[in-house]
């Protein structure tokens, strides 16, 4: 048996968990509006919230000549972000949603908090401005002798046994209408805005497909506007894998009661 996506839309079953996934953005964008107001009423905050709230997401130091997506207004030091500038549809790490590089700009207002606030080393307990935080931890002995007793990484010991070939790939998918290969889920948006626009046949979405709630025989009636309105995040921000829908369920419940 297939199954036709109605023209109303999405299931409710599939509404729930776009709904579900939204929650999870919408509690970490409050509790992070929440922690600015917070430090801009208070005029200083702890220290280890401070560094915190001041560092980037990518390397998890004190931003460094920080930037900002336009788009989305997250934060990264410059240097972080320049990968993700390198490739045709760039990605925001942190949210996911796809971003200009050309509206990428150095943050200044960010810059101006670095050198106005102070926090404790994480070593010697001195306070020093956020500005030059990186530089003092790069001489402070006691941080120094922590990170010696860090345990060693130890790399894995290469193997010539093949990748086994049940795990699903979640990380780029073949266009359903001409069987183009290798596209990630940006990637798949613009060939088929760009090459299928007009094609009337009913498809399987490769993204929702690979997912362990997905149907493989679950037909969309209008897959490109399935991908706009259904694919505009990448489910790997929200969702673990290792467990199953109820867990999932719950521990979307228990992350809403424990912001509330």
């Amino acid at each position: 048996t297939v199954w036709v996506e109605e023209e109303t839309g999405p299931s409710d079953r599939s509404a729930f968990m776009m709904a579900m996934f939204r929650s999870f953005v919408s509690a970490a964008q409050l509790r992070q509006q929440q922690q600015g107001q917070q430090g801009q009423q208070s005029g200083a905050v702890g220290g280890d919230s401070l560094e915190s709230q001041f560092s980037c997401p990518i390397c998890l130091e004190v931003y460094h000549k920080p930037v900002s997506i336009a788009s989305c207004a997250h934060t990264f030091c410059g240097d972080c972000l320049q990968p993700c500038l390198q490739v045709t549809s760039p990605l925001c790490p942190l949210c996911r949603m796809p971003f200009d590089p050309k509206k990428v700009d150095k943050s200044s207002s960010v810059e101006k908090q670095l050198s106005s606030y102070k926090a404790p080393c994480r070593g010697c307990s001195k306070k020093v401005t956020l500005v030059k935080m990186r530089s003092h931890i790069t001489s402070c002995t006691k941080v120094q002798e922590q990170m010696a007793n860090c345990p060693k990484f130890m790399p894995v010991v290469p193997t010539s046994q093949p990748i086994p070939s049940n795990i699903p790939n979640r990380s780029t998918f073949v266009c359903p209408y001409c069987g183009a290969r290798n596209l990630d889920q940006q990637e798949l948006v613009k060939h088929c805005m760009e090459n299928h626009r007009n094609d009337p046949n009913k498809v399987v979405c490769p993204v929702c497909s690979a997912m362990p709630w997905g149907d493989p025989s679950y037909k969309s009636s209008n897959f490109l506007q399935h991908l706009l309105h259904r694919h505009k995040f990448s489910y790997d921000t929200f969702v673990d894998y290792s467990i199953d829908e109820e867990a999932a369920l719950q521990a979307a419940l228990a992350l809403s009661l424990s912001e509330n």
